[in-house]
């Protein structure tokens, strides 16, 4: 049998920031999608989805010229054939794991990776592909392959795995040399908006920026500077604002973040500080946080977590927060009480050496 293991994700720094080519700090958590195959005589996959009870078979003979919009698994295999891939062994596939769905902890892009690490695996002539290809190959499979408005960052950190500082813009790749005390997700129980969420905070961001760059040809937003909000403030409509901020701050506090990360002994103090000043604009400026979820993370503040915010594209889905090894269950227990589905501490996950 063949088993593959692929982590969830969580976004530190620079959500809704990917997109307009800023970099953004990630990593990946000891949460899991696992996949396990045992060769078929049919030239068909019969898959196992065991944590939703459904199953599906995928005929290997002739692939689709149309894909169903957000069909990972067809997707990917129609972009991996044109790459040169052949598929010509069956497998009944069983998939299962602990990410919560549709939460925030990139549950599938986990299974896009997974299902791309397997697609690599079983091919005759498997030829090393490194883990950069991998999570490119899934970018392509979610985004490009339909068009769709997110930014690479999530199939990057499951692929790569470990701390990483991403340069949306051009993939490359930073692993951080430092980490945080301790970690806490909490479930908050609504359901994400994530395309919604991700269209509007994207079309509203690119917008303010063009303003700028209209009245300031050579403005570039992977060269700004915090000054710039002040600079060219007037320039941005009024109801685009608020989202002109959010760019150029949060980027800042991104860069501010990736000195302390790459320090031996960061201050959590301070990463919990630049964690709650990014929660305010995602708050504030990209709307991303329902009301319930904010109580819940001023509990987990008040219960001694230096620092909070909303993972993912937000409308719902998870949280996390940085506290220290006596505050944890403290933290935990506030999210709970104050109406969090589920909380628990989570660690950093790195690549095998």
């Amino acid at each position: 049998m063949m088993s593959i293991k692929v982590p969830a994700r969580i976004c530190f720094f620079g959500d809704h920031q990917d997109y307009l080519g800023l970099p953004v700090i990630a990593g990946s958590i000891n949460r899991f999608i696992t996949l396990n195959a045992v060769p078929l005589n049919e030239k068909k996959f019969h898959l196992q989805l065991l944590d939703i009870n459904r199953s599906r078979t995928i005929s290997l003979d002739v692939l689709p010229d149309k894909v169903n919009n957000g069909d990972y698994l067809m997707a990917a295999l129609v972009l991996l054939r044109q790459k040169g891939l052949s598929f010509d062994q069956g497998f009944h596939i069983t998939i299962s794991g602990n990410i919560p769905v549709n939460a925030g902890l990139s549950s599938s892009s986990a299974l896009t990776v997974a299902w791309i690490r397997f697609l690599q695996a079983i091919q005759e002539k498997n030829s090393d592909v490194d883990d950069a290809t991998i999570g490119h190959w899934a970018y392509q499979t979610e985004v490009d392959f339909f068009k769709s408005p997110g930014g690479l960052m999530d199939q990057y950190t499951i692929a790569q795995q470990g701390l990483l500082f991403i340069h949306s813009n051009s993939g490359k790749t930073e692993r951080l040399s430092g980490g945080f005390e301790s970690l806490v997700v909490a479930e908050s129980g609504l359901a994400k908006h994530t395309l919604d969420v991700l269209k509007n905070a994207r079309n509203y961001q690119e917008q303010a920026i063009s303003e700028v760059c209209l009245k300031v040809p050579g403005f570039n937003i992977q060269r700004s500077m915090l000054s710039d909000y002040e600079n060219y403030k007037n320039f941005v409509s009024k109801p685009l604002q608020k989202h002109w901020y959010a760019a150029i701050h949060n980027y800042d506090i991104t860069k501010k973040a990736k000195i302390l990360l790459n320090s031996d002994m960061p201050s959590p103090t301070a990463l919990g500080g630049l964690m709650n000043d990014h929660q305010s604009i995602l708050r504030d400026c990209i709307q991303n946080t329902p009301l319930p979820m904010t109580k819940m993370m001023n509990g987990a503040l008040q219960a001694g977590a230096l620092g909070a915010k909303t993972i993912g594209s937000g409308g719902g889905g998870c949280m996390v927060a940085i506290t220290n090894a006596n505050h944890k269950e403290h933290v935990i227990n506030a999210f709970l009480k104050n109406g969090a589905k589920a909380a628990y501490e989570v660690q950093l996950t790195y690549p095998k050496k």
